[in-house]
């Protein structure tokens, strides 16, 4: 996952709402949101090549996701990043707990942001500063650099967002439909180069060999119900079909 912006106000009618873009080369092989049928306690897509998932469900309104850091300075880890939300999912630790655990196996990953939660609340966790934080209620965005950096595409998004805490399901995925590209004096350098600087500062991307691939959307209402609905694109970043499903 690429790019995330939720609300998280656990005391209000919409404890949680999320939207995410899930940026990733086209090669690669995934499978669209279901139940895991290999570890049923999991609704989310599904990385094909490592088994993992980049944003998923479970009951008890447990939720993950993650994004990598984009930083051509730090090392490379030996393990999957997806892993690190479904395993989530999976298991039954607090939020604060799990992260605290991943905190102690930094090492073992290549950069990444991960946000965990259930029904009671919200953490997160930077590889590059392995301390997890319980988020307060807020708005709050995350992308390729760390949680609420204002690279000019999560600037625009969060912007965009927060005016549109009551909208329709069709207002909300429009809005991760964004094209815009930042202007050169606005890029960050995370030493990829300036040409592909420029692709990767829009909120939705796309490209012949990477780009958007998922969209996804999050809501949970004060009655507890979660329902994730994931739309995808094709290599062109045409819409090609939708999966949902509901948690109580």
């Amino acid at each position: 996952m690429c790019l995330v912006v939720f609300a998280w106000q656990p005391n209000s009618q919409q404890p949680l709402l999320l939207l995410a873009n899930r940026d990733e080369l086209h090669a690669r092989p995934s499978a669209a949101l279901a139940q895991w049928a290999d570890q049923p306690a999991i609704y989310a897509g599904r990385d094909l090549e490592a088994g993992g998932t980049w944003l998923g469900i479970a009951q008890q309104g447990r939720f993950a996701t993650l994004t990598n850091i984009r930083d051509t300075r730090l090392p490379l880890g030996a393990q999957s990043r997806g892993a690190l939300v479904s395993d989530y999912l999976a298991g039954q630790q607090s939020p604060q707990a799990y992260l605290l655990e991943v905190a102690t196996q930094i090492s073992q990953y290549s950069g990444f942001n991960l946000l965990a939660g259930d029904a009671q609340s919200m953490w997160y966790l930077s590889s590059t500063q392995p301390r997890p934080i319980c988020l307060s209620p807020g708005i709050y965005a995350l992308c390729n650099g760390s949680l609420d950096t204002p690279w000019p595409k999560l600037v625009r998004v969060r912007s965009a967002f927060s005016q549109h805490l009551e909208a329709t399901d069709a207002q909300l995925f429009a809005l991760m439909q964004d094209e815009q590209r930042a202007a050169d004096d606005q890029l960050p350098d995370t030493g990829v180069g300036l040409a592909m600087e420029r692709m990767l500062s829009s909120i939705f991307i796309r490209g012949d060999v990477y780009g958007t691939r998922v969209t996804s959307l999050l809501r949970r209402g004060a009655d507890g119900v979660t329902a994730l609905t994931e739309r995808s694109y094709s290599v062109q970043g045409e819409y090609v079909g939708q999966a949902q499903v509901e948690l109580s």
